[in-house]
């Protein structure tokens, strides 16, 4: 079928982004690690194609699954805010390259304090440029805030690590296995955070149905942040929880005593299984369209507001009569 429909639409969602199954299917689409892989040509191509389509120019002869898959490579690659295409280690699509190696790896070598270390800091190191890479272009963190948030979660990590490793020390085997789970929960609770303060201090933009701007609030970035928080957290816990179970059981298989250098690419490939599916069920997790419920409050607040307040208080801090800016 040919695109040269008028109403072709190549920003709409293909699938229904207020369900999570819709969501699941979208961020499946646009996590497909085999997206990395594509040619910087074939992306300039994408982009170029999504722009045209955008501008009700499109080439004669053009197919709608072409375009669907130039918006596809365009969703995976460019920056949602900015449009600038991404490093390669930072895209969501690398997350199950990138993230199977280091997990494979934090899993299965916890046993000595260097080794924590080395991999926690390069798990960190990791999610610190996946963080600068698909930030709000809205609200721009500085290179200190930056350096002040891997600094914070990469002492996290290393603490809760090297503390859980000493003190599982004398507990079953199979809880000092779930100690990296520990540390890189703790360290995303405080990485993204401070990474995203801006936002918190600041506000976010709140916009209603028409794409018409209400103001800020700081409320939406906590329940935004929050939100960034759990998803990361669930996209790593099934791997990191139960496939020390997993191994924990092999390694007492006689075959598995022979073979003990195929430990870690085995753990490498079971978490690369496990990320394949986590990584767009956690993205999909909450919606990333939810003006719906919230702006029905964030209104009532301003209204409640803009009536309790004096007629004339140009100077009170945060509230303004013009162009509502309160932070909620």
């Amino acid at each position: 079928m040919e695109a040269s429909l008028s109403d072709f639409n190549i920003d709409a969602p293909r699938w229904d982004q207020y369900t999570f199954l819709g969501r699941v299917k979208h961020f499946f689409n646009i996590t497909d690690p085999r997206t990395v892989f594509v040619s910087e040509r074939e992306l300039d191509w994408a982009k170029m194609m999504v722009e045209k389509s955008r501008s009700g120019v499109i080439p004669p002869g053009t197919q709608v699954e072409q375009l669907l898959y130039a918006k596809k490579l365009y969703d995976s690659a460019f920056h949602p805010d900015t449009g600038e295409k991404m490093n390669v280690i930072g895209r969501m699509s690398f997350q199950v390259p990138g993230g199977m190696i280091i997990t494979g790896f934090m899993l299965q070598f916890y046993r000595t304090v260097p080794a924590v270390i080395f991999w926690q800091w390069v798990n960190q190191s990791f999610n610190a440029l996946v963080n600068y890479t698909n930030r709000n272009a809205a609200s721009p963190t500085s290179v200190r805030q930056m350096a002040l948030s891997y600094f914070t979660a990469t002492t996290t990590a290393l603490a809760t690590a090297v503390g859980m490793n000493m003190w599982t020390k004398r507990a079953p085997p199979l809880v000092g296995r779930w100690v990296p789970f520990a540390a890189v929960a703790a360290a995303n609770c405080v990485n993204i955070p401070m990474t995203r303060q801006q936002e918190l201090i600041q506000g976010i933009c709140v916009k209603d149905g028409n794409q018409n701007e209400l103001g800020h609030s700081q409320r939406a970035a906590a329940i935004g942040i929050t939100q960034v928080v759990i998803s990361r957290i669930t996209m790593a816990a099934p791997g990191m929880i139960l496939l020390p179970v997993i191994m924990e059981r092999l390694e007492k298989l006689h075959f598995m005593k022979k073979v003990k250098v195929l430990h870690a690419p085995l753990q490498v490939m079971l978490s690369g299984c496990f990320l394949l599916f986590m990584v767009p069920v956690a993205c999909g997790l909450f919606p990333q369209i939810w003006y719906w419920s919230f702006v029905i409050h964030f209104g009532l607040l301003n209204t409640l507001s803009l009536l309790l307040q004096p007629a004339y208080c140009p100077k009170q801090e945060g509230q303004t009569r013009k162009g509502i800016n309160l932070l909620v």
